[in-house]
């Protein structure tokens, strides 16, 4: 990767990049600058912006990382290409199982029920904010710790880490600090109402990543990306 992109004495280069409404797979070329990334893809759901990814980046290494077994199915049935691995697990700040709150309802968006907003949290103000989505049920998923599924699997440098995790957060960043010291870029979700019980909000989230050398390179309404400074 060219340095420019990401070292701080050159961060102004990227003041007139164009991030439009919301970050896509082609922003992320760009920004990457590499023809054959590293990318883990947290929270993946059905493959839709996998799909996207291998579109703009074919020769790019995507690992996925999903929990909700309807999403697997989906995922599996859309997603076939050889630089994409799924691991069907939850990331979180330890390894081992979790109880996962799976989302259901809003049939009138999607017939099998809604599994977009599964998470290892349980929902808090969500329930108000989208009252057509249900979490109605619990199931026990595998949990990783990135720090610990990269050092088995001999993960060097990873080129960007595009997170949707449902509050899940601070679960994530503080079991992959190792990780993303050899990470250049960082994308999540975040929200200030703390839709999950504990879900971080913006500030605090920025500040932890700030305590493990990362800047804010952009944000958008619930969404952030943050590069590494080191």
């Amino acid at each position: 990767m060219n340095n420019s992109t990401y070292a701080p004495n050159s961060a102004p280069l990227l003041q007139d990049f164009d991030f439009g409404e919301d970050l896509t797979a082609l922003h992320m070329y760009h920004l990457i600058g590499k023809h054959s990334p590293m990318i883990l893809e947290i929270g993946a759901n059905c493959g839709q912006s996998t799909v996207t990814f291998m579109e703009q980046m074919p020769n790019a290494t995507v690992h996925c990382f999903e929990p909700d077994p309807r999403a697997i199915g989906k995922f599996k049935a859309m997603v076939q290409h050889p630089n994409v691995h799924l691991i069907e697990a939850a990331v979180g700040a330890n390894s081992g199982y979790v109880m996962f709150n799976q989302s259901s309802g809003a049939e009138h968006i999607d017939p099998a029920g809604w599994d977009h907003s599964g998470s290892i949290r349980k929902p808090k103000t969500h329930l108000q904010a989208f009252p057509g989505v249900k979490f109605e049920k619990q199931i026990p998923v595998p949990l990783i710790r990135l720090d610990d599924w990269t050092q088995e699997h001999q993960i060097g440098e990873v080129d960007f880490i595009w997170a949707d995790v449902q509050g899940a957060e601070s679960d994530l960043i503080l079991g992959a600090q190792e990780t993303l010291r050899r990470t250049h870029y960082f994308y999540t979700e975040f929200n200030d109402d703390e839709q999950y019980e504990g879900q971080i909000n913006f500030e605090t989230l920025n500040a932890l990543m700030m305590s493990l050398g990362f800047g804010l390179l952009h944000k958008y309404p619930n969404d952030a990306i943050f590069v590494n400074l080191k």
